[in-house]
């Protein structure tokens, strides 16, 4: 039986990795790195360890600011083609504006949701390297 555990392929076509990106700690006087340098050191991790027959890589915001986690997405999207779709599966990132915007008020209902609706279209962007702190200001 150990044996047979063991003989098993993992399928790598079958799996999405969610990993957080290759960021210094905040206590590193490198933090916060610039976007650039994220993705370099993302990417270049990614290459060495993450066999191309993984068809995507969602990331985490691991504890980063959410532009951060969306400027950070969208410079490593620049760096590409990869062999992978990169995308994201943030939930903090995502939820902490709209949390903000709504402070548990009915009467801020529209503003969570729109709140929610930016940070979403922000990392759909990121998503295909199209973000721009422009884009940020518009849409905000």
């Amino acid at each position: 039986m150990f044996t047979e555990l063991y003989a098993q392929r993992v399928e790598y076509e079958g799996m999405l990795l969610k990993p957080n990106m290759v960021v210094p700690g905040k206590k590193s006087p490198e933090y916060p790195a610039p976007p650039a340098q994220v993705a370099a050191a993302t990417i270049s991790c990614f290459r060495t360890v993450v066999p191309a027959a993984v068809p995507g890589i969602v990331f985490l915001s691991g504890g980063q600011g959410d532009e951060e986690a969306t400027a950070n997405l969208d410079a490593i999207n620049k760096l590409g083609p990869h062999p992978w779709q990169i995308s994201f599966s943030y939930g903090r990132a995502l939820q902490a504006p709209a949390l903000k915007a709504w402070k548990g008020d009915d009467a801020n209902i529209a503003a969570g949701q729109s709140a929610y609706l930016h940070r979403a279209q922000m990392n759909g962007l990121a998503r295909s390297g199209a973000y721009t702190p422009d884009a940020e200001k518009a849409a905000g």
